[in-house]
């Protein structure tokens, strides 16, 4: 009888990389957008100061889902972004900014591309969706 896959030899997982990285580069990367003079402020409206910890697992739930394949995260990323007015558009160029910093200075120059790639990809559809779903029903599309 053969042995189940473990969740990291899952294989369709994205890239070769551990829950246990995913974890500190999320981690990391919240240390960086509480400091940050404009990201800071917008998620200290959402996420207050013992509330981190449980934000950050789930955070890092969706990136192992994201990368792992892992189906430990449930939710609609997308709706929340949508639903907090405060989030902008033009934040996400910042937070990947962020991002990429965290990763390269983490992780394997290989792995820091694959991931933020996909950050990148994410990202840009937060942020295109946020201004399609924002503006007016009637109003000509926003060209970016």
């Amino acid at each position: 009888m053969t042995q189940p896959l473990s969740t990291s030899d899952h294989p369709m997982k994205r890239f070769d990389i551990t829950g246990t990285d995913i974890d500190r580069v999320v981690e990391l990367f919240y240390i960086r957008v509480r400091a940050h003079a404009e990201l800071g402020p917008v998620f200290a409206l959402y996420v207050q100061d013992g509330d981190w910890p449980a934000h950050e697992a789930k955070i890092a739930r969706f990136w192992r889902n994201a990368i792992l394949r892992e189906k430990s995260y449930n939710g609609n990323p997308m709706r929340v972004h949508v639903s907090r007015p405060e989030i902008k558009a033009d934040h996400f160029p910042q937070w990947l900014a962020l991002f990429h910093q965290v990763l390269q200075a983490e992780l394997s120059p290989q792995i820091a591309l694959q991931w933020g790639a996909l950050a990148d990809r994410i990202g840009e559809g937060f942020r295109t969706g946020i201004v399609a779903m924002r503006q007016p029903k009637d109003a000509a599309p926003t060209l970016f």
